[in-house]
């Protein structure tokens, strides 16, 4: 072989290795451009679900509708034996139409045959054998009263001739109002609180209703009323701080709030705090134009006990605050999985698949043995050790699961972030187990400040900070009257009628909702 030829075999195996390496840097684009693609698919479809899809954490699709842009993971199952489900044995309930109340007056219309009706074709009268009784549910519109208080007055006719002062005057006391000079009685105050606040309706159309029976009523003078019963209440909200400072739970959440004159503050928040005991549960709203982790702090500022939140990185301080056991939420964990299933799209009926499906699954086995402890009814210490039994071991197999699957699943995609999420809230998922006073997620809480959520949505912002924080106060009482079996109107009637003769802190203390007295009630409990 010549040199020239050697030199042309060298050359054609350089023009080899040249296009070999292309061949291998395009199917490493290739590669990369795919994952990018899935992703965007990921994020496209779980927008689309955000946005047009149910407000539901369910993973079944019940519309029988494929996704356009279905790709399936690999199939995961765990590996167990299958479950086998026992379906016990029930009473079916009887249909139609529930009966109306016993509590409601009754109005006797009576239907009667006439006189030729009751012939016979026989020429006699027919007797009368019985009766057929059927109810109907009618009502009455709302009326107006006006409630005059005249006060009797006496003077001494003997003292009538004295120079000095005169005879004196005695009249009889008003009793002391929620309002001092004002036209608002206690029911009226707790109808329109209990409108807005329960059942988020705003003052504007509050203030409809009142014109359409003939009443003004500007919605200025009701929202100034709703200042006021805020103000005269502050000492009960006080009281509830400090007793959900007892207890051995709390459970904190936050959500955005609109304050037009909130000085340099687009956005503000609305904090609930729920603590007490699980009889005598409490529920604090508080107003702040901040989501600083600072709120948290200055309100647990000495507690000790356990406290529990969402993944929000301005909670991050409990970690390492002595005497505080900082547990997260297993709902927020969940819910990043089953976006992943929404987004890849199921067939309806069919269970969920691929890898977010498996840890779905053991997470829901961690839920079965919570459901099955509160139908047994076990006390906090049973609970500890039924998940000391039979979820820790479930939580380690978790934990071995998700630590193989971190480094498979692109970080950027739906999965990755899901499980990244996970193992980085693991240490204080995992803290539910050591207390069972303390439950898998942060429900309670998130239940509680829902209606305020609904309100929302109708009344849309309040004017002044200020007005965010009566807003606040009467949300407390509400919602913890609604948590402690009450029914909000009557309860609010009833605090306006005692609070002003109110003097002492265990006169104070009987008047809270987790305190009251059923009884004294004038209406239904919830």
């Amino acid at each position: 072989m010549n040199i020239e030829a050697f030199a042309d075999i060298n050359e054609v195996e350089k023009l080899k290795e040249i296009v070999l390496s292309f061949v291998k840097d395009f199917d490493r684009k290739e590669q990369n451009y795919k994952s990018e693609i899935k992703i965007l698919n990921e994020q496209i479809k779980s927008l689309r679900d955000k946005l047009f899809g149910r407000k539901t954490e369910k993973i079944y699709r019940d519309d029988g509708q494929l996704s356009l842009f279905d790709i399936p993971e690999p199939e995961c199952p765990i590996l167990e034996e299958p479950e086998e489900t026992t379906v016990a044995s029930h009473t079916r309930k009887q249909r139609g139409r529930k009966p109306l109340p016993e509590n409601l007056p009754r109005v006797d219309v009576i239907h009667e045959l006439s006189e030729e009706e009751r012939q016979c074709g026989c020429g006699c009268l027919k007797s009368f054998i019985g009766q057929e009784v059927s109810e109907q549910l009618d009502i009455i519109p709302a009326k107006m009263r006006v409630i005059r208080n005249i006060r009797y007055k006496y003077v001494c006719k003997n003292c009538e001739g004295v120079e000095d002062d005169g005879p004196t005057v005695s009249i009889a006391r008003m009793p002391e109002q929620m309002i001092p000079k004002s036209m608002a009685t206690a029911g009226l105050l707790a109808h329109i609180l209990t409108a807005k606040f329960a059942d988020a309706l705003p003052f504007y159309r509050q203030e409809k209703q009142f014109s359409r029976i003939g009443v003004e009523l500007p919605r200025s003078t009701m929202c100034n009323w709703a200042m006021k019963v805020a103000q005269a209440c502050e000492l009960l909200t006080g009281f509830m701080q400090a007793q959900i400072l007892q207890g051995p739970v709390i459970n904190i959440d936050e959500t955005t709030v609109q304050v037009l004159k909130e000085p340099r503050r687009s956005k503000c928040y609305m904090w609930v705090f729920k603590g007490g005991t699980p009889d005598k549960p409490i529920i604090l709203f508080q107003y702040h134009p901040t989501r600083s982790g600072d709120v948290a702090s200055k309100f647990l500022n000495g507690y000790q006990g356990i406290v529990q939140t969402d993944g929000y990185a301005g909670y991050n301080f409990l970690d390492v605050i002595i005497g505080i056991i900082h547990v997260a939420c297993w709902v927020h964990a969940r819910r990043k999985f089953t976006d992943v299933v929404k987004a890849l799209g199921r067939k309806k009926g069919t269970p969920p698949s691929g890898n977010a499906g498996t840890a779905l699954k053991y997470i829901s086995k961690l839920y079965k043995i919570e459901k099955q402890a509160r139908e047994k009814g076990l006390s906090a210490e049973e609970i500890y050790q039924e998940r000391q039994e039979k979820a820790v071991p479930i939580l380690n197999e978790f934990k071995k699961w998700l630590d193989s699957k971190v480094e498979q699943a692109p970080p950027k995609s739906l999965l990755g972030k899901a499980i990244s999420y996970t193992l980085n809230q693991w240490h204080r998922l995992i803290r539910y187990t050591e207390d069972g006073n303390v439950g898998p997620d942060n429900n309670v809480v998130e239940n509680a400040i829902r209606p305020f959520v609904v309100g929302r949505k109708n009344w849309l912002f309040s004017c002044t900070p200020e007005g965010a924080s009566a807003s606040a106060c009467i949300y407390s009482l509400i919602e913890t009257a609604k948590a402690n079996g009450l029914e909000p109107y009557w309860y609010l009637k009833y605090l306006f009628e005692n609070l002003p003769e109110a003097m002492t802190a265990d006169e104070f203390m009987a008047l809270m909702p987790q305190n009251i007295n059923k009884a004294l009630l004038a209406g239904p409990v919830v």
